[in-house]
């Protein structure tokens, strides 16, 4: 096997799993979707259609006409919880029949708590233009599955962070049509870890590490029509091909694949995150109760591969599918000083029965959410939300292969399921205005 087979063989599995994130607090798949106090406390129902800078995530166009400077900051702490349990996951190596995997058959809480901040400011210039800016993080989560795991082979330590800065323009062509368009200026950094099956069961696992970052642009653009008690706001945001840059290190193979340890720089991987195309609308019933709806359609199949170039040249499939979140919530102001929020939401996963790994233990899911914002001034308002999310059970069954296309390759046929996941997310915020 010459070197450039080696480094091949040796890195694809790493990489393979460089961009296949997930949380199971999160809207779908690796998405995040907590960018606002106010949103989550209705279930994220009315977003593209409402005003100010607490909707610049979902419309641009939202903060077209605004009177004054306006700002808005908050932070999600998302607290998940579930099982990834092993229902006879099998390891076959060479020249031997398949046996167990091994290790602990149950992963409880695999991913980790975190708190996921936001921030955006808007400011007029003039009476119908506006500029803004949105800092947000919609890639970011940390899973550790304990030493020995059941999944060791697919998945070890992930950690995921990815950074948003929006910069916006928006403008009122008119008092009912408000239009804006938007730049989304990504930085992405990722570490994650996995174990490599040595030849024989009596040796200890062998480790590899993949680290790496890169910086990425994408664009936003939206609309609003605002008809008397009824307002629809569309907006897209687009897919970005993100280019990760990073090291591999492949340590603790023994006897014939000893030669396969390494530490490599400068190794590429290109993935795609998917576009979004979104429609809200929201209806003043009463002159104090407001309904909300919001449907997104995901284009999650942007995410069809993993290419990876120099020196490894290889492209992993991952096959995701397109799907749907529905979602529906009101605003209730009791008073001028204090408004009450629900909402419910539904989204598909875009995994698919037969891709599921234990670096993307996701599913269907609802949202349930509730919330306030109490008025502590003119310039003032506290938000807060509560969502429960509770997800389907499903299989974790995607099948992988330890120096495949080689003599030594050592196939591990993945049969798991996620059991029993939930999370609680506690949101906070304050918006200002001068």
């Amino acid at each position: 096997m010459n070197t450039r087979t080696k480094l091949s063989l040796a890195a694809a599995s790493a990489i393979s799993s460089f961009c296949a994130f997930a949380g199971s607090a999160h809207a779908q798949a690796f998405y995040l979707q907590e960018q606002s106090a106010r949103a989550a406390g209705r279930a994220f129902s009315g977003e593209a259609a409402d005003t100010g800078p607490s909707s610049l995530w979902w419309n641009p166009a939202s903060i077209a006409g605004i009177d004054g400077i306006q700002g808005d900051i908050s932070a999600s702490l998302i607290l998940p919880e579930g099982e990834i349990r092993n229902n006879g996951t099998v390891i076959v190596r060479p020249g031997q029949s398949a046996a167990s995997v091994g290790g602990d058959p149950v992963a409880t809480n695999p991913i980790e708590s975190g708190v996921l901040p936001s921030g955006s400011i808007a400011v007029p210039i003039g009476n119908r233009l506006a500029v803004g800016l949105t800092f947000a993080s919609p890639y970011s989560f940390t899973t550790d599955y304990d030493d020995g795991a059941w999944t060791r082979y697919s998945a070890d330590r992930t950690r995921l962070r990815t950074y948003d800065i929006q910069p916006s323009i928006a403008f009122a062509v008119t008092p009912w049509l408000r239009i804006g368009g938007a730049a989304n200026i990504e930085h992405a950094e990722a570490t994650l870890t996995n174990a490599l099956p040595n030849l024989s069961a009596a040796l200890p696992d062998g480790m590899q590490s993949l680290s790496g970052d890169g910086w990425d642009v994408g664009w936003s653009a939206g609309a609003q029509i605002d008809g008397g008690p009824v307002t629809l706001g569309l907006s897209y945001k687009s897919s970005i091909e993100h280019d990760l840059k990073g090291d591999l290190s492949i340590s603790g193979l023994l006897g014939p694949l000893a030669a396969q340890n390494l530490d490599l720089s400068g190794v590429h991987a290109t993935y795609s995150t998917p576009w979004q195309a979104i429609g809200s609308v929201r209806f003043a019933a009463t002159d104090k109760l407001t309904l909300n709806a919001q449907v997104i359609r995901y284009g999650w199949s942007k995410f069809d591969s993993i290419d990876i170039g120099d020196p490894v040249d290889t492209s992993i499939p991952e096959n995701y599918k397109n799907t749907w979140s529905y979602a529906g919530g009101f605003d209730l102001q009791v008073d001028p000083q204090l408004t009450l929020r629900a909402g419910v939401q539904y989204a598909g996963t875009p995994t698919r029965d037969g891709y599921r790994d234990p670096r993307v233990p996701d599913s269907d899911r609802w949202n349930f959410a509730t919330g306030a914002s109490i008025k502590v001034s003119d310039h003032f308002a506290v938000d807060a939300a509560a969502n429960y999310i509770r997800f389907e059970d499903a299989p974790i069954d995607k099948p992988t292969a330890a120096y495949a296309g080689t003599v030594v390759q050592t196939p591990v046929v993945v049969d798991g399921q996620l059991n029993d996941a939930s999370a609680v997310v506690l949101s906070l915020g304050g918006r200002f205005n001068f």
